[in-house]
């Protein structure tokens, strides 16, 4: 053997493991669910027939799954839009000389390294509307109780304020970081020209900050496009369905009316729904990015 075939050999042999452990825990999974979106019945645990394009056409005809889809989409743009505004503007803050900055942004990203099980029934028992710290202290001061997880046009926006407060400090921190990697020598130049301090964010930090606003804007869309456990763990997919977010429907799709061919079929227009987003997201961030 020559070396470059060993260095090859080598290569691979250290690679194996890796590509042992995507093949079947991922790929393979991927094909046989794949397998089971074609077919009717209870495939992998029981009898299944063919049934072709079935499954995938009466998604277009289930109403829960259209309104699934719909409430996916503004948890998930709400999430994302509110996420990286406030991540920002408290970036920018946090990146400069602040006193006890790290005190505030430890405080920040807490939130993030806690469970989302935890987050969740921790917000559910302080927006309880009859037991609920936040509803008594609103009778405190002579406002009237709130009915936050019980409204329907409320609700939704009510799991995207909790799932803001737990993402926004570790976009805080990348944010921080990516802030403090950009020369200071271009905001001394600017300033020389006389720019200000409005001037220096709009034409040197946001344009410089465009590939990390993209790294976020995809990785917290796509968390978000599959988020189960808020909806689940706080209001159960209610009320009125409100907040039945699209990956509660495949599981309950699954696993209480165990129409598993329908599931999966349903997973697999996530999966291309979520790829579409996401190239679109580059292509809309990604025409700043080539500029910096």
């Amino acid at each position: 053997m020559t070396y470059r075939q060993r260095r090859a050999l080598t290569a691979y042999a250290f690679l194996l493991p890796a590509i042992v452990y995507f093949i079947v825990f991922f790929f393979w999974p991927i094909a046989i669910e794949l397998w089971a979106s074609f077919r009717s019945g209870q495939p992998l645990i029981g009898k299944s027939e063919f049934a072709g394009m079935k499954n995938y056409l009466y998604i277009f005809q289930d109403k829960l799954a259209i309104k699934a889809i719909s409430a996916t989409m503004i948890y998930a743009l709400g999430s994302t839009v509110f996420t990286l505004l406030l991540a920002l503007g408290l970036a920018s803050i946090l990146a400069g000389p602040l006193k006890a900055r790290n005190t505030i942004r430890a405080i920040l990203f807490f939130p993030y390294i806690v469970s989302f099980v935890i987050s969740a029934l921790m917000w559910k028992s302080i927006l309880d509307p009859y037991t609920g710290l936040l509803n008594a202290a609103l009778l405190k001061v002579g406002l009237p109780p709130q009915y936050w997880l019980t409204d329907p046009d409320a609700a939704i926006w009510v799991l995207v304020a909790v799932s803001v407060w737990k993402d926004i400090g570790y976009a805080v921190l990348i944010y921080i970081a990516a802030i403090q990697g950009i020369p200071s020598h271009l905001y001394q130049a600017a300033e020389l020209d006389g720019a200000r301090r409005h001037h220096l964010f709009r034409d040197i930090t946001l344009p410089l900050l465009m590939p990390t606003t993209l790294f976020l804007a995809v990785v917290i869309m796509i968390a978000s496009m599959q988020e189960m456990a808020l909806p689940y763990l706080m209001t159960g997919g209610g009320p009125a369905n409100a907040t039945r977010l699209y990956s509660l429907h495949v599981y309950e799709t699954a696993f209480q009316g165990l129409n598993i061919g329908y599931a999966s079929a349903l997973s697999f227009v996530m999966f291309l729904l979520i790829l579409l987003i996401t190239w679109v997201q580059f292509k809309l961030l990604n025409r700043d990015i080539r500029h910096v």
